[in-house]
């Protein structure tokens, strides 16, 4: 069981644009996983960690910033609560690798770590 705590703690330390971007490496990573059968835990452990990252973050961002946050914390419980279907349906893990690096890109568009 991971320490949640000490992940957030962690995870607190840095600036909102560098935990969005931690945010948007997650999702890619589950972009990159999603090819693998042998990914299934670590998809669903960064699914998790993703809603956490989302939790921690959305209330110190601007308001537009929030609500797209919001959205996509709402898709990840989606992808979480129907896991086990996903990850036997080939064309379903390709659309939610695809929709996790779509998701991706828009995080890290947010972060504003692109524009520096």
């Amino acid at each position: 069981m991971k320490d949640w705590a000490a992940i957030r703690e962690r995870y607190l330390r840095d600036n909102l644009p560098v935990r969005l971007g931690g945010l948007a490496a997650n999702l890619s990573r589950i972009k990159s996983f999603a090819a693998h059968d042998a990914s299934h835990d670590a998809i669903e452990s960064m699914i998790a960690e993703s809603k956490f990252f989302i939790e921690w973050t959305a209330a110190e961002a601007e308001v537009n910033t929030a609500a797209e946050l919001v959205e996509l914390q709402i898709q990840l419980a989606r992808w979480q609560r129907n896991w086990a279907r996903i990850w036997a349906d080939q064309d379903l893990r390709k659309k939610v690798a695809e929709q996790s690096a779509a998701w991706s890109r828009r995080v890290l568009e947010m972060s504003g770590l692109l524009n520096g």
